[in-house]
């Protein structure tokens, strides 16, 4: 079931799962694994959840073959930068390997 589509949902894909009713109520958010079956596992930062009806998730975001995370950015100062101000990274090289020498 690795890239098949079950019920509009693929493994991989970002899904919030809102459980109302059962003994797993409360509110998921986190990497599903489909099951023909409809009812899905979903890796959440906490931990594996397990039995979940694809009737009580939504997509958040589609897996497309690339890993995402959330960077809080920080000013040089360490804080957080107020609210409306730009923070950019500014652009950098990599430096080379002191252990690499360049060929002449």
């Amino acid at each position: 079931m690795r890239t098949k589509s079950v019920k509009g949902f693929q493994t991989g894909d970002l899904v919030k799962a809102v459980v109302t009713k059962g003994k797993k109520v409360g509110a998921y958010v986190g990497r599903v694994a489909v099951r023909a079956s409809g009812s899905f596992n979903i890796q959440t930062s906490t931990g594996l959840v397990q039995g979940i009806s694809y009737k009580c998730c939504t997509v958040v975001q589609r897996a497309d073959g690339y890993g995402y995370q959330q960077v809080a950015k920080m000013d040089a100062t360490g804080t957080s930068p107020k609210r409306g101000t730009l923070a950019r990274s500014a652009p950098y090289l990599p430096g080379l390997n002191a252990e690499v020498s360049r060929a002449k």
